[in-house]
């Protein structure tokens, strides 16, 4: 599992990552990969990544940052319903506030959630985010992580 790594989204992964899928349920908590991508477009601050275990996909993640005060977010993050339950995510997780505080030169860094995950709720607290009591304009939970 060390060898867990990030790509950009292009066209050698891209129609792999479009066919991520989720254990049933899931699905009302995260957007789709191809709504993802689209908002990717639209808004060039996101940056949408394929997460790699050796050479096979194993899930996406998107993050970005925003305006004067450099508000930093990872917005998505997604393994398939195939590699869940192995820690991919908290791997995932982990390295990818390393990347993202050093792209960014940043020390905090966002999240939110829906309030009913309650697994993510759970797995976000182990790797230090903290309940900031405020909710994003969708009316999902913001987190907030201090390195």
């Amino acid at each position: 599992m060390s060898n867990l790594y990030f790509r950009d989204i292009d066209n050698t992964n891209v129609c792999i990552v479009k066919n991520i899928k989720l254990k049933p349920g899931q699905d009302k908590f995260i957007e789709t990969v191809e709504e993802c991508l689209e908002e990717a477009k639209a808004y060039h601050e996101w940056h949408p990544v394929a997460i790699y275990s050796d050479e096979e996909i194993i899930g996406f993640a998107m993050y970005g940052s925003f305006g004067s005060n450099k508000d930093t977010w990872i917005d998505r993050i997604m393994i398939d319903q195939n590699f869940q339950g192995k820690g991919f995510g908290k791997i995932a997780m982990t390295k990818l506030i390393d990347i993202v505080s050093k792209e960014y030169g940043v020390s905090v860094i966002y999240l939110s959630i829906i309030e009913e995950n309650n697994i993510a709720h759970r797995l976000y607290e182990s790797i230090g985010f903290e309940l900031t009591n405020e909710r994003d304009p969708n009316g999902e939970l913001i987190f907030k992580y201090t390195r």
